[in-house]
């Protein structure tokens, strides 16, 4: 993969791991981290090898929030014309399952990006919030949203309005993350998740993601429209095929992706 500077990657067993790699600052997210993010995610989706990717931090924190000395002085004109958030909204583009592995911190920005996974596992010492109101401002890169939508309206106003963290029980009790783990296995269980994905027929792993986050957007309606249509489409594959042909053969499935 490519030389980064915030984050490191390397692929194992079809996996593409990312491991943000600010430890200095607890791996607070400037705008170069993105950028690199965006890359290494884009690269990961496109690589035929990988199946599933895996994103997490260090022991200390997944990433404690954003770059406050990067952005201090900023005014409004300065972050329209450098249209911050552009590189975020492309991370929701990724089609191939991303499963988030977090320890320690995870605050801000960093937790916004954590709401970027498909998937949450979360060691039990983990620590999830948006303190933003307590330095004037509050979340831009999805966090009322993705929260509102995860919690509901009225515990998403009261989380966010405090800006104090929530426990990574408390974030499991809510439906924000998906499993509690202890730390020194919580990366390890995101790999075998992720390692299992990785057999699956990558296609209905792909219009799966679409179709689940058009429901989340959607009417009942217009998101069955298009779980039709996705459903549909797989009997063009060779992996709808080979599945069919593989469980009445009572046989192990070689799923191709095509």
């Amino acid at each position: 993969m490519d030389n980064f500077t915030t984050i490191t990657v390397h692929i194992q067993e079809r996996v593409g791991v990312v491991v943000l790699n600010r430890p200095s600052v607890l791996n607070a997210i400037n705008r170069h981290m993105v950028s690199e993010l965006l890359q290494a995610l884009t690269d990961l989706d496109r690589h035929d090898e990988v199946k599933a990717i895996v994103l997490t931090g260090n022991e200390r924190a997944f990433a404690a929030g954003a770059d406050i000395d990067e952005m201090m002085n900023d005014d409004s004109i300065t972050l329209e014309l450098l249209n911050q958030f552009q590189d975020w909204d492309q991370l929701a583009l990724i089609k191939k399952p991303i499963i988030g592995a977090v320890n320690g911190y995870c605050f801000g920005g960093g937790f916004e990006l954590a709401l970027c996974c498909d998937i949450l596992f979360a060691a039990e010492n983990a620590q999830f919030g948006f303190p933003e109101i307590k330095l004037g401002v509050m979340p831009g890169a999805g966090g009322t949203v993705k929260l509102t939508k995860l919690m509901g309206q009225k515990k998403a106003l009261e989380w966010l309005w405090l800006g104090e963290p929530m426990t990574a029980k408390e974030a499991h009790r809510y439906g924000v993350i998906n499993r509690v783990i202890a730390p020194e296995r919580v990366v390890d269980e995101a790999m075998k998740f992720a390692k299992t994905l990785a057999t699956k027929a990558p296609l209905p792993l792909r219009l799966i993601k679409e179709s689940v986050y058009k429901a989340v957007d959607d009417s009942v309606y217009d998101s069955m429209q298009l779980e039709r249509k996705n459903f549909y489409l797989l009997f063009s594959s060779h992996d709808q095929k080979e599945g069919m042909q593989a469980f009445v053969e009572k046989r192990k499935a070689l799923f191709l992706g095509k």
